[in-house]
């Protein structure tokens, strides 16, 4: 059987010991005490197609950090960032880091935990998601996150289903409940709802309370409407603002077109919050470098605040995913309770990760897709 990972035996004392790993390769009732140093993991080594990505079997794992948690992967999704950072979105941070590894979510065993990880303990599942400036994804054997980025895996789902759902839903927290503090009984239109961060929205504001809206392409209009919203509309319908009746408390565009963006201000009521997921930051500092890009952003995103406060009353936000304790919290309760789910439509061995990426890029898999990792 080919190994995983390269290991050397270690002599445990108070220094070495978060770096320790109990593991039971073939379950035979004997336990080896080892540290991790090399792992299969995926690749960038340059900005391109998917034909750049390499599965490489010596990938140096790096040591813990006292709040780190060493994740034994079982299964890792491909988000639409991913995709968009191989082929050189973000090259302003990312282009003197290479290579790097791609991947957001994760969902697996606890192999190690740091000296000052109090949550988790060794062979735990667990679920969650970097952040989306992380150097080192989860496309690996093994990933590392802290321990406020993972949270337990119900019983109830595959690590499959699990993997996909932590970075989408997330993204919509952080919109629907750090930004826009929606509340029940208050009125919310997600743009863009039959994704995987407008689906986990939807079901995110019904379990709030809240009276949803969303557009979608016309094949996700039952699976939304199944998820609790009370409409679901296809966006080529004509007129939208006036077939979507009345005013929202919050507006997630997860589409973030010019079209999207007027639709979205105007069916907002005063005081109320639009948010989208297409913020210029990445794209102007990656035109123009850090130094003119990122003030250039700034001034951009400053500029619509204040002229939509100033004609619709209304906030303005670029919103991005971020690690959030509580917000992992509330995922793990409502996926227990079967009240938010993301759906798989196809999964790859993490060999096949080419073919998965290419795939996306080619939209023949409209849905979510899923690296298996054996």
């Amino acid at each position: 059987m080919r190994s995983l990972f390269r290991s050397k035996h270690l002599i445990s004392s108070p220094s070495n010991h978060i770096n320790n790993l109990h593991y039971s390769p073939y379950k035979l009732g004997f336990t080896v005490r080892t540290i991790i140093t090399t792992c299969r993991a995926v690749l960038l080594p340059r900005f391109g197609s998917a034909d750049v990505l390499e599965v490489r079997d010596d990938v140096r794992v790096p040591d813990l950090k006292s709040n780190e948690v060493l994740v034994r992967a079982r299964a890792v999704s491909v988000n639409p960032l991913d995709t968009r950072m191989r082929a050189g979105y973000g090259r302003s941070l990312f282009e003197s880091l290479l290579p790097l590894i791609l991947g957001r979510d994760v969902s697996g065993e606890v192999a190690a935990v740091g000296a000052s990880v109090q949550t988790l303990k060794v062979g735990q599942e667990v679920f969650g998601a970097l952040h989306p400036t992380a150097v080192r994804g989860t496309y690996a054997d093994y990933a590392i996150l802290s321990e406020d980025q993972l949270t337990k895996k119900p019983t109830t789902i595959s690590h499959v289903e699990a993997s996909a759902i932590p970075f989408a839903a997330l993204t919509a927290w952080r919109a629907l409940k750090s930004t826009a503090r929606i509340t029940k009984g208050q009125r919310v239109l997600v743009v863009g709802g039959g994704g995987a961060v407008g689906y986990s929205a939807v079901q995110l504001a019904v379990a709030a309370g809240c009276a949803v809206s969303a557009t979608c392409e016309s094949e996700s209009i039952e699976r939304l409407l199944a998820a609790g919203a009370e409409q679901a509309l296809d966006y080529t319908s004509e007129d939208l603002e006036v077939t979507l009746k009345g005013q929202y408390n919050a507006v997630l565009d997860t589409i973030g077109i010019q079209q999207t963006e007027r639709m979205g201000i105007n069916l907002l009521k005063r005081g109320g919050h639009y948010m989208t997921l297409q913020g210029e930051s990445a794209s102007l500092t990656d035109r123009y470098g850090l130094a003119i890009g990122l003030p250039m952003a700034t001034a951009i995103l400053l500029k619509k605040q204040m002229q939509y406060r100033l004609s619709h009353g209304i906030e303005y936000y670029w919103t991005y995913m971020r690690t959030d304790a509580e917000g992992l919290d509330e995922i793990h309760r409502l996926t227990v309770s079967g009240r938010l789910k993301v759906p798989v439509q196809k999964t790859f061995p993490i060999t096949q990760v080419r073919e998965a990426h290419n795939a996306k890029d080619k939209r023949t898999i409209p849905g979510k897709v899923v690296l298996e990792l054996d």
